[in-house]
């Protein structure tokens, strides 16, 4: 159950689609953006708030059978302080899904023995060429108050007389302002693109060209480009927030303060002007990457179900 189907192409329904596709080899799955009733044996529902109605239907009509609960970042660090229909859901479900390893500790302590991490995954990629000349900074990330984009337009601005630092920014302009002000920036000429939204095949390869992605983001329950990075090769320097952290490792060493743009400023100019510092990035970016397979996240989501529904539960797949 998912609130967002295709049209939306959002984080919520590229999950839901994998997840499908990683339990389809096993279960037979449906995918609605409400659900109204049908024989299923078990119910995940994506998002606390949005997915409530259907929530409250499973329960009513399908009294008895397990319901999954998995949090997006908007369910961990903002409606369950602030949305009592979001704090509800978290008591009820009957398992609640976490997409980092720190998501967890978000929830009331009686609801914590009742989460499991489930960490996303994507195919592990190449990195492609890298020129040497500069270092190709990116930023992936539509234009909106949760992703904080203008703290990479103010570090674009301080790193102005640097011709050997470039950064790249991948997003559409869901925010108006925020739009305006990049486009203003792009056509400023100081080495910052604004490239708008682009397919995402198209992205990955830019994420693959990248010496560094950057995740600047407020608020985030476990960003699918920050894996789609490891798994090409591409060292991350992100914000230092609970979604960042439990993906890269509380010690991950690219780390700045959210919205602190002279510290982005300052780990760009290092990666560029410290290759050793960029060569460390790159192979802890690598040595993680394993834990980001389509098979360690489909391992995790057999073993739930099988918790759940041990009688349905399938032989594992070979």
């Amino acid at each position: 159950m998912t609130p967002a189907l295709a049209a939306a192409n959002n984080g919520n329904w590229q999950t839901a689609r994998r997840w499908a596709r990683l339990l389809g080899r096993a279960y037979r799955i449906d995918l609605t953006d409400r659900w109204e009733g049908g024989a299923q044996d078990c119910m995940i529902a994506l998002h606390a708030r949005r997915s409530a109605p259907s929530m409250q239907a499973w329960r009513q009509r399908t009294p008895g059978r397990p319901l999954v609960l998995a949090l997006t970042g908007t369910d961990l660090y903002r409606d369950i302080d602030t949305h009592p229909e979001a704090r509800a859901w978290v008591a009820d479900a009957d398992r609640l899904v976490v997409l980092n390893t720190l998501g967890a500790r978000r929830l009331p302590a009686d609801a914590q023995a009742r989460a499991v991490t489930v960490l996303q995954s994507c195919g592990e990629r190449q990195p492609l060429a890298r020129s040497g000349r500069h270092l190709r900074a990116l930023m992936v990330g539509h234009l909106r108050d949760e992703k904080d984009p203008l703290t990479y337009l103010r570090a674009a601005r301080r790193l102005a007389g640097r011709a050997d630092i470039r950064l790249d920014h991948v997003g559409a302009p869901l925010d108006a302002d925020m739009g305006a002000q990049a486009a203003a920036l792009d056509a400023a000429g100081i080495g910052y693109r604004w490239l708008g939204e682009r397919p995402h095949e198209a992205t990955r390869r830019r994420i693959q060209a990248a010496h560094v992605l950057v995740h600047a983001s407020r608020m985030e329950g476990g960003a699918h480009v920050v894996i789609e990075a490891m798994r090409s090769g591409t060292p991350v320097i992100a914000s230092r927030i609970d979604g960042n952290l439990g993906l890269l490792g509380e010690d991950h060493p690219a780390l700045f303060e959210p919205g602190d743009d002279a510290a982005l400023a300052a780990l760009l100019e290092r990666a560029r002007d410290e290759p050793d510092w960029l060569r460390m990035l790159t192979e802890r970016s690598v040595a993680r990457s394993p834990r980001f397979s389509p098979e360690a996240e489909s391992r995790s989501l057999l073993d739930l179900l099988a918790a759940l529904l041990p009688a349905a539960a399938p032989a594992r797949p070979g």
